[in-house]
């Protein structure tokens, strides 16, 4: 018999949630097969089997929390065990439940409508897939029968009246996931011990895109990357942070940390919930080597791969709610970090240009979210300014102005 131990967790992760069992006891196992899947508040990890054998017992079921070293189960090594699926033989009494119910309602007929006695078989079956009450009805019909003019107008209405309420539950409670409870912790935190303030500004994004769109296919043909905005602010917002160096610094204790290194946290929206994994070295990649990283990343985030290599040691981020159609926002700092950049979507506007003239232009808002306790007003402005003007006149990233 061999235990099948909880892994090394990571640095400041203290549990993990067991997410799911992919073997049930008595199951054959391979070596390398994947036995069970661990949740922690940062990354997902997998425990695979050490030997070929046979799942003997479970230990820690789904959803239990267990720390590193704990037995999640037995593994009976050399036995032979029955090669079957998770699922074989296995009931899912609320998945059964759905199944029966949606099973009913498709093979069970209608109930017939209130209040539609003696209107004609158009009408009353109108009035049945709509769940509306005839005797809420005035009738224009011979004797004041409901017609089936009169239902439609009922429906057009607006459904007023509706008797039937959906038989979907009005609420479900559903335990939150490790990294949702990581999420709301650490945004709450961030929230309640950072002095955080928003500066705003907007950026022509005209000539970028313009950049962009001739070079894009000759772009991805050489790097087998496509030419993205997200490298061009990376690079924009490298600059800026050198020049001020409080906006990639960060508070501890008495003390403030400054970064020489910029390794920029890229915001990325999973079904599991919002991580930050980090693109090393920024100021070190070009722009096909950010694209491709940005694109790994995003990849494993949305794969449930990352590792807390991926996620650890940012020391700025970028968030883009413009993908989501987001106007405007005041994004959260990612502790212990000082500065977030909210980016959000283009939009052709009307801008009066140096000259005079108003022109059409593709402009964005740009947000800056700050720690005030150690970056002033100045500094956060100056910041948003230069990340503006890199991206207004992309030839000063290239020239290094």
């Amino acid at each position: 018999m061999s235990d099948i131990i909880t892994p090394t967790l990571g640095e400041s992760v203290a549990e993990a949630t067991v997410a799911k069992w992919y073997k049930k006891p008595g199951d054959a196992v391979a070596k390398d097969e994947l036995l069970v899947e661990l949740e922690t508040d940062k990354v997902t990890l997998e425990v695979s089997a050490e030997a070929d054998g046979a799942l003997k017992s479970i230990a820690a079921e789904e959803g239990s929390e267990v720390s590193e070293g704990d037995v999640l189960g037995v593994l009976d090594v050399g036995a032979s065990g029955k090669a079957a699926s998770r699922d074989e033989g296995k009931s899912d009494p609320k998945k059964d439940s759905k199944e029966e119910s949606s099973a009913s309602k498709k093979d069970a007929p209608s109930a017939p409508a209130k209040g539609m006695d003696g209107s004609g078989p158009a009408a009353r079956k109108l009035a049945t897939e709509n769940n509306i009450d005839g005797s809420q009805i005035t009738g224009s019909g011979k004797d004041g029968r409901v017609t089936k003019g009169d239902v439609l107008d009922a429906v057009a209405s607006g459904g007023i009246f509706t008797t039937a309420a959906s038989d979907a539950p009005r609420e479900e409670r559903v335990r939150m996931s490790k990294l949702r409870k990581t999420i709301a912790q650490r945004l709450k935190e961030s929230q309640n011990t950072a002095a955080m303030l928003t500066t705003f500004n907007e950026v022509d994004m005209t000539n970028v895109m313009a950049l962009r769109s001739q070079y894009k296919e000759e772009f991805e043909k050489k790097h087998g990357a496509k030419l993205g905005f997200m490298s061009f602010f990376t690079k924009a917002v490298v600059a800026a942070l050198q020049e001020i160096p409080a906006v990639n610094a960060e508070i501890d204790g008495d003390d403030i940390v400054y970064k020489n290194h910029y390794d920029i946290g890229m915001a990325v929206g999973t079904e599991q919930g919002l991580v930050v994994p980090v693109v090393r070295d920024a100021d070190q990649r070009s722009l096909a080597g950010i694209e491709n990283e940005i694109v790994r990343l995003a990849k494993m985030a949305r794969g449930g791969q990352l590792t807390m290599k991926d996620l650890s040691g940012g020391t700025f981020t970028i968030t883009n709610g413009g993908v989501y159609g987001s106007m405007l926002s005041t994004p959260i700092i990612n502790p212990p970090q000082s500065g977030i950049l909210g980016l959000h979507n283009i939009v052709k506007r009307a801008v009066v240009m140096p000259d005079g003239s108003i022109q059409a232009r593709s402009m964005m808002y740009l947000a800056l979210s700050y720690d005030h306790r150690i970056i002033d007003g100045r500094e956060a402005v100056t910041f948003l300014v230069r990340v503006k003007q890199a991206m207004e006149d992309p030839q000063r990233l290239l020239l290094g102005v």
